[in-house]
């Protein structure tokens, strides 16, 4: 016998981020059965979407359906996805070395509250840690708590007519008050705790157990519009202001919501072009492009880029200070000389020490008072210290020949 007590719990008086049509038909499917008729699972049950791995190392992790915190039972039979499925997806794509990036093929109209926001921290952890790329597309729905996770990814596509938004939080009352008394039927709770029956079925909706539902759909609502605003570099009052509304295609692009209008197919070809070629990321904009149409023909497929391990990226990093340490040395020595040198300009246009040491030497060989230029350097610069200054020695050497 299926747990129906269970499901109705997880659907009623408490607080869902769902879109309003697909709980429209959630009650409708399974509201009359939870009020006395059987529900049968009979017939073939959607198969499971797994994890799939594109021959040049990107794991596309599927994120669809309606999305609760366990799955159980009824997951196989009624399109369901467990938060926890999702968590370790991408958790085994992060720590395969074979798998450069990670995709989230997201069609989900939302789901449930329990579960989601650990699921989003733990995204951004595994993110933090790996250093791989996480992209997702929406295809063809990211809303509520599927756009919750859709958009702590880097980069968001959204198919033509793929749904984006729905930005908010709801809960649902059921009042069988009124079919109690047409039944005969009279509950009584005997109970201890003011608010321990507050929200039951068999009673309309008190005011102090509203009030408590509201201030819990807002808080979590205020949860909610924090995470887009952050994810989307957008304000809260910004997200607070689509009011929950449903984007499609180049509409999301416009409000913000997504990054580009795109397939599946074309978001795996840019991020294999992204993998290819290697830049440093920057951090998610509300950026708007020109929406694009499906490319013709297969797209090729990319050659595999081994990813630089993090020693390589530390050598990097100490090499680049050590010469933005020699640079500011060489301008130091150049301002006593009367020669004005940026750091920071010279590093940015990617001006090596050598180059910019020649640099200053050729304008003090111009200088006509160059015996001025000498008489100019500290006069307590140690003998050893002038002696290793090609600079200074330079500059001597062009004085003794005038």
């Amino acid at each position: 016998m299926h747990d129906l007590p269970h499901l109705a719990a997880r659907l009623y008086g408490t607080p869902l981020l769902v879109a309003r049509s697909k709980l429209d038909v959630i009650l409708g499917a399974l509201g009359p059965r939870l009020a006395g008729q059987a529900v049968s699972f009979d017939g073939d049950a959607a198969p499971g979407a797994d994890m799939a791995v594109t021959p040049d190392g990107i794991a596309i992790v599927p994120v669809i359906g309606t999305l609760v915190a366990r799955s159980g039972y009824l997951g196989a039979a009624s399109g369901l996805t467990a938060y926890s499925d999702i968590a370790e997806s991408i958790g085994a794509a992060a720590t395969d070395p074979g798998i450069r990036a990670i995709l989230l093929d997201v069609d989900s109209s939302g789901g449930e509250v329990g579960g989601l926001f650990d699921l989003v921290d733990h995204i951004q952890a595994i993110r933090a840690q790996c250093g791989k790329p996480i992209w997702a597309v929406a295809d063809e729905a990211a809303l509520s708590a599927a756009y919750a996770i859709a958009c702590t990814a880097d980069r968001l596509y959204v198919t033509q007519t793929g749904e984006i938004g729905s930005i908010g939080v709801v809960a649902v009352h059921r009042d069988e008050s009124g079919a109690d008394a047409q039944a005969g039927l009279a509950w009584t709770f005997v109970h201890a705790g003011a608010a321990k029956v507050d929200g039951n079925p068999h009673q309309p909706l008190s005011d102090s157990a509203r009030v408590a539902l509201q201030a819990d759909v807002d808080a979590l609502y205020g949860k909610f519009t924090a995470l887009v605003a952050e994810r989307r570099r957008l304000s809260p009052d910004a997200v607070r202001a689509t009011e929950a509304a449903v984007y499609r295609g180049d509409q999301a692009v416009a409000a913000g919501l997504a990054d580009k209008v795109g397939t599946l197919r074309i978001a795996l070809a840019d991020l294999g072009a992204a993998l290819a070629r290697p830049t440093i990321s920057r951090p998610i904009a509300a950026r708007k492009e020109v929406p694009m149409s499906e490319p013709q023909g297969e797209i090729p497929v990319i050659a595999a880029v081994p990813q630089p391990p993090a020693q390589v990226n530390a050598d990097l990093e100490q090499r680049l200070r050590a010469e933005y340490s020699e640079i500011s040395a060489i301008a130091a020595q150049a301002a006593r000389l009367g020669v004005a040198i940026d750091p920071a300009e010279a590093m940015a246009k990617g001006i090596r020490p050598e180059a910019l040491r020649r640099t200053v030497l050729d304008q003090l060989a111009e200088r006509s008072d160059a015996t001025d230029v000498v008489a100019a350097a500290p006069a307590a610069a140690a003998p050893k210290t002038e002696a290793e200054s090609p600079i200074v020695r330079r500059a001597r050497e062009a004085a003794a020949r005038k």
